[in-house]
């Protein structure tokens, strides 16, 4: 026998009763505090976070509010540009004293934000003035108009108004240099506009007490600010000096103490450079006011840290005292417990005895627990004591539930038993499936009950991941169309009485593609996950949701009180939709169309309804984005007929049946034959001259536009040529580029391959581009217009005034001509409006260098318009209609298309 002392003496201190227990008296008040000091430091980072939260939250509103002052101030002072860049030009060809009379006779200047508008001689005298007394006024020893005096920039002066003005009112003072036309210092014109004109972007509530919006000139002259009282100063006293508190083009900083605001408060200050004018938007909030909240999360915090505090060290004093029990209930075990014991805990599963308890007749009544382990009764929340020596009945029924009396008693008869068992929701359980084996032992049963909540987790997870969207949280295409059959029949129930139905939307995010081609897919994917919670919040919890695939999600309104109730949630839908979604830092907005189909009206399964859905959102979409269509059986003919119209597109190409006809451009006062306009026109053998109107949508929508802009091109080339071999005297072409064949790229490669090809000189060709191609990418489309204009061809602007264009815009990308589009043409002989908003495009393109072609001229009234407007070019059917190649090789033989009367008569 050994006599190596093993454990023992170390183990000895341990198992003695008394030391066992004056260390677990110790350990309990411990782990309180220890408890409380982890608490505490819980408590502490979580109000470090909220407090970083609040000021990023700070950060970022200021952030956003600057941006969007800026935007407004660059819009407002923009109008404030063209405004003095046309009354810059009308003095300078009329010189008239009563100028500023007539125009406000016609409508100008008579907002009240127009403090006072004149017009000075090179001498500084004012010479004519809305406003009376200013007119004899010597303003020459301004700063303003010296610096006009002597530089020759014509460019728009920002500034503070002069006291001269006499008015207790803050201007702002905008300013610029007349000339001769010798390019001479012939004086200036100034404009004073209420400085509240560009400060009330937000009301004194938005920004709260102690708030400021300002606008600073970046080069020092103007400081302009609005407090929260709604007062506008132009001295910007509280105003930190730029350098200090902000620099540089954009930021946001906490401004405090010694250099900050002149009042001393501390603030968020937000700044933002305008992206056209030297101009600065600023934005300040108070500190106070963004930390209020995470004072108050402080306060809430710090309390329930002290409650939570008492409680654990009381839980500590409670631990301790009930821990000498434990240790004295634990040494009560005999021999015979302990071997059976080591058997049973042992091992991961739970096991029970249970003995039969019979009437008198021999029936069981009940089972009582006469022994288990501890894993046995951790499974159902109770200690082994509490469960040993109690009934099935008399436990508790609602824990086990009434059929464990019904399942031990089959047990008994058949002497076997087993199941898998989904346990009774409980707190109180600390199982959720489990396994058992009920073997018949004498008069009792023995009982094994193993955990397997894992495993049906597990499967549980595997069926979850199956039918519900990873991304959205929203069921899958495929467990939608499972569901659908079911929900559709609970919706015929429930409309049995009432004729309700059920209705689904099929909706389609209207710009999600190009969000997630511009941004990535990670942003593409937080902008699905936003939509689809939007989404539900619009709708009933008992309605049907799906994300179907891609940006593409399904809803089952059921039940469905016919067209009315679903045309009112796919119109919250639409609505809700075309709110901007804010991800990260930045906001897309995207839109959304819905098409409709009504069961059973439209269709009296799934397949059939979401088909039909479908249809009716591609229609909708196809005639306008953000908008919601029921389906109607006529809508698929529509797109067979759309479908066979692409199918015969793409045979047109192959079997080359696209020819081009040619519009005349004149010259507006001698009618002179300067340029023509390439129209595709597609000739087919059967329906025969097809309008653009009815194909040219549908190329860009599919794309094939693509395709029949690079045909145009070559058969333009191509034409040229051939006239040139006829010996025509030429004049140039122009081909119009779409948007998607500009963005695309490649259009300058393909137009030097058919200028070679043909041996064409580029001289003869002009590309025209819409003004909604050139909302891109600045630099892309700055370097593919400098690749065109490398070739040696001109840049035209088509269809001037629908398009998005700014003055800003224009200037970089130096277009050679504006054509107007054709809605203002038609205007000029409705209204006197129609005529200054013209007088203002001309103005403003002869001032960039650009030449202006008025499209749509249709009648002699408005030619001679043009003409009094020093418009340089016309095209309409006034002049001639688009003709084949032949008749337009006549026109350049004719050369002049307006007739001697005609020209003397404009």
């Amino acid at each position: 026998m050994s006599k190596h002392p093993g454990l023992a003496p170390y183990l000895a201190p341990y198992l003695d009763p008394a030391r066992s227990n004056r260390f677990l008296v110790l350990l309990w008040p411990l782990l309180a505090v220890l408890a409380c000091s982890a608490l505490w430091a819980a408590t502490l980072l979580r109000v470090e976070a909220e407090q970083e939260r609040v000021a990023g939250q700070a950060r970022k509103d200021v952030a956003a509010y600057a941006e969007a002052y800026e935007q407004y101030i660059t819009r407002s002072v923009a109008q404030m540009d063209q405004i003095t860049m046309q009354l810059k030009f009308s003095w300078e060809n009329s010189r008239q004293a009563g100028l500023l009379d007539e125009m406000r006779r016609d409508g100008m200047f008579t907002d009240s934000a127009f403090h006072v508008v004149a017009v000075l001689d090179r001498g500084g005298v004012v010479r004519s003035s809305t406003r009376a007394g200013l007119i004899g006024a010597d303003l020459a020893p301004s700063a303003w108009f010296n610096h006009h005096r002597d530089n020759n920039s014509t460019a728009l002066r920002v500034g503070a108004a002069p006291t001269q003005f006499g008015s207790a009112d803050d201007v702002v003072l905008f300013t610029r240099r007349l000339e001769t036309r010798e390019e001479e210092f012939d004086g200036v014109v100034l404009m004073a506009i209420d400085a509240r004109y560009f400060t009330s972007f937000v009301s004194p509530a938005t920004i709260g007490a102690g708030g400021i919006v300002a606008l600073a000139g970046s080069e020092g002259r103007l400081r302009v600010e609005q407090r929260s009282n709604g007062a506008s100063f132009t001295d910007a006293v509280a105003l930190p000096r730029r350098g200090g508190a902000w620099s540089g083009e954009q930021g946001v900083r906490l401004v405090e103490g010694e250099g900050g605001f002149a009042d001393g408060q501390s603030r968020v200050l937000g700044w933002r450079q305008s992206t056209a004018y030297p101009l600065v938007a600023l934005v300040g909030l108070p500190q106070h006011e963004a930390l209020a909240a995470s004072n108050g999360y402080w306060i809430e915090s710090r309390d329930r840290a002290i409650v939570a505090t008492l409680c654990l060290l009381l839980l500590g004093a409670v631990g301790a005292v009930l821990a000498r029990r434990a240790v004295a209930r634990a040494r009560e075990q005999d021999e015979v417990r302990r071997a059976y014991r080591a058997a049973t805990e042992s091992g991961n599963d739970g096991f029970y005895m249970a003995s039969a308890v019979r009437a008198r007749d021999g029936q069981i009544t009940d089972f009582r627990i006469v022994d288990c382990n501890e894993r046995g009764a951790f499974f159902y929340g109770v200690t082994r004591d509490e469960l040993v020596g109690s009934s099935l009945t008399g436990i508790d029924s609602g824990l086990f539930g009434e059929d464990l009396l019904g399942t031990y008693r089959k047990a008994m008869d058949s002497g076997f038993h087993e199941d898998d068992r989904k346990m009774p929701s409980d707190n109180r359980l600390n199982i959720s499936w489990g396994r058992r084996r009920l073997v018949r032992v004498g008069n009792g049963l023995a009982v094994t009950l193993q955990d397997i909540s894992e495993r049906k987790a597990h499967e549980a997870q595997l069926e979850r991941l199956a039918n519900e969207d990873s991304l959205t949280g929203l069921a899958t295409r495929h467990a939608f169309l499972e569901r659908m059959p079911a929900m559709l029949a609970q919706a015929q129930e429930a409309g049995a009485g009432n004729g309700a139905s059920a209705a689904l939307l099929f909706i389609d995010l209207d710009e999600f593609k190009h969000v997630n081609d511009t941004h990535g897919h990670a942003t593409g994917d937080q902008l699905l996950k936003a939509a689809a919670g939007r989404l539900l919040s619009l709708l009933r919890p008992g309605d049907g949701v799906a994300r179907f695939g891609g940006d593409e999600f399904v809803v089952l309104l059921s039940p469905c009180d016919g067209e009315r109730q679903a045309a009112s949630v796919a119109s919250r839908i639409v609505e809700a939709f075309a709110v901007p979604f804010l991800i990260g830092d930045e906001l897309h907005a995207v839109g959304s169309s819905i098409g409709i189909s009504l069961y059973p009206r439209d269709g009296l399964d799934a397949e059939t309804l979401v088909r039909h859905s479908d249809i009716a959102m591609y229609v909708g979409k196809n005639e306008g984005k953000g908008q919601y269509r029921f389906f109607d059986p006529s809508l698929s003919s529509t797109l067979n007929s759309r479908a066979r119209l692409k199918q015969n597109m793409l045979e047109a190409l192959e079997a080359d049946q696209f020819v081009l006809h040619y519009q005349p451009r004149v010259d507006a006062r001698s009618g002179e034959l300067l340029s023509m306009e390439a129209l595709v026109r597609w000739r087919h053998p059967s329906l025969g001259m097809v309008a653009p109107g009815e194909f040219i949508p549908l190329a860009e929508a599919t794309g094939l536009i693509v395709r029949i802009g690079e045909t145009v091109i070559d058969k333009a080339c191509a034409q040229l040529a051939a006239w040139r071999e006829a010996g025509v005297a030429l004049v140039p072409v122009s081909i119009n580029v779409s948007p998607k064949q500009f963005l695309r790229g490649g259009v300058q490669r393909q137009l030097s391959a058919a200028l070679v090809k043909h041996r064409v000189p580029a001289s003869l060709i002009e590309v025209e581009i819409t003004e909604s191609a050139m909302m891109g990418d600045q630099d892309d489309i700055l370097a593919e217009l400098a690749a065109l204009r490398a070739l040696g061809v001109k840049l035209h602007v088509d269809d001037f005034g629908t398009g998005y264009s700014s003055l800003s815009q224009l200037q970089r990308i130096k277009m050679d001509v504006l054509k107007v589009d054709r809605a203002f043409t038609t205007e000029l002989a409705n209204s006197k409006e129609g005529k200054v908003f013209f007088q203002a495009i001309v103005s403003m393109a002869h001032a960039l260098g650009m030449s202006v072609v008025a499209e749509g001229v249709e009648t002699e009234e408005q030619l001679a318009i043009l003409r009094h407007l020093d418009c340089n070019e016309v095209q309409g059917f006034y002049i001639a209609r688009p003709v084949p190649a032949d008749e337009m090789a006549a026109m350049m033989e004719r050369r002049y298309l307006l007739d001697a009367q005609t020209a003397r008569a404009v």
